[in-house]
């Protein structure tokens, strides 16, 4: 029991209840315990078939479950979820209580159809040493033109369209160094400028880019991307169409950056956001933890960099 041991109708209390009973009217006894006259007789019989062990409070659990599903009928339903079938078809076909078969279906780990298809196994990679490969990604954003109902919280509120603009990333696959731009668009020219400043970033840091994998967006096909990774001497590779995992070290970027800086701050105009973009890369490079690689900033991972707080200006 959790009730306190001196509590009224503890063990204790209901033993010497049961023991006054014997030589007292019960009634008498139960209105001086407080209870009622049935609750005085109930635990006097219980006494009397089981002793003071009987005293103890019982479980709410019932002894028997006349619709407990058997061994075969998890089975049967098994066979119909693989068979692609509802949860409400099945429970028709098999004169099965509804939420009994979705109970089921939920043991069986297969309460989602998704859950039926066998799934491809991880596979992780991680190239040594930086330069070695970078991930290039673009992200729309909505140009802010005042706050919006995301930050006000009103669902129904007008809704400015000042337009959009574009996040160019680019992160280093061995040391999650990472270099961000907003761009007006997403287009060739704006693909391969991006790539000429992200290099030169690269490049100050003691970075050579030897490689550089991309989706399958327009401006990544063009020949004016093409050639200016010929003429840098990367090698370009896409990923499989419809296969964002492949590039998912910029996809998890994006996710961060999202929500680290770009949903972060209540920001009134686009230029704002903007503005603090350069300062939250930075402290991402140098400052920001990073699970992978030991709880330590990508900064600690750059090539040739002998004191972090040196780049830190």
């Amino acid at each position: 029991m959790n009730s306190h041991k001196n509590a009224k109708l503890t063990i204790r209390s209901r033993e010497e209840m049961v023991r006054r009973m014997q030589y007292e009217p019960a009634a008498r006894v139960a209105a001086g315990y407080g209870v009622s006259l049935r609750t005085a007789r109930k635990w006097k019989s219980r006494h009397a078939h089981g002793g003071q062990e009987a005293l103890a409070d019982r479980g709410s659990r019932p002894r028997r479950c006349r619709n407990k599903l058997s061994e075969e009928d998890f089975c049967r339903i098994f066979a119909l979820r693989k068979a692609r079938k509802t949860g409400d078809e099945i429970a028709l076909r098999l004169d099965i209580c509804r939420s009994s078969v979705f109970r089921a279906l939920r043991k069986l780990s297969c309460s989602r159809l998704a859950s039926l298809e066998k799934k491809d196994p991880v596979q992780r990679y991680q190239w040594e040493n930086p330069g070695q490969m970078l991930h290039l990604d673009i992200k729309k954003l909505g140009k802010i033109d005042g706050v919006g109902h995301r930050k006000v919280g009103l669902g129904n509120a007008h809704r400015r369209r000042p337009g959009w603009e574009y996040l160019h990333v680019c992160v280093d696959d061995a040391s999650r160094a990472a270099y961000t731009a907003i761009l007006p668009d997403e287009t060739a020219e704006s693909a391969v400028e991006f790539l000429w400043f992200a290099v030169a970033w690269y490049a100050v840091h003691g970075i050579k880019v030897e490689r550089i994998l991309t989706d399958n967006g327009s401006c990544y096909r063009s020949w004016k991307f093409r050639d200016a990774c010929r003429e840098f001497g990367i090698k370009h590779k896409r990923t499989r169409p419809y296969r964002p995992q492949t590039n998912g070290k910029a996809e998890r970027f994006i996710r961060t950056a999202l929500n680290e800086w770009a949903y972060a701050e209540t920001y009134t105009h686009s230029w704002k956001r903007t503005a603090y973009l350069p300062i939250w890369t930075h402290r991402y490079n140098f400052l920001r933890p990073h699970s992978a690689l030991g709880k330590k900033p990508p900064a600690s991972k750059l090539g040739g960099v002998n004191n972090v707080l040196t780049l830190y200006i």
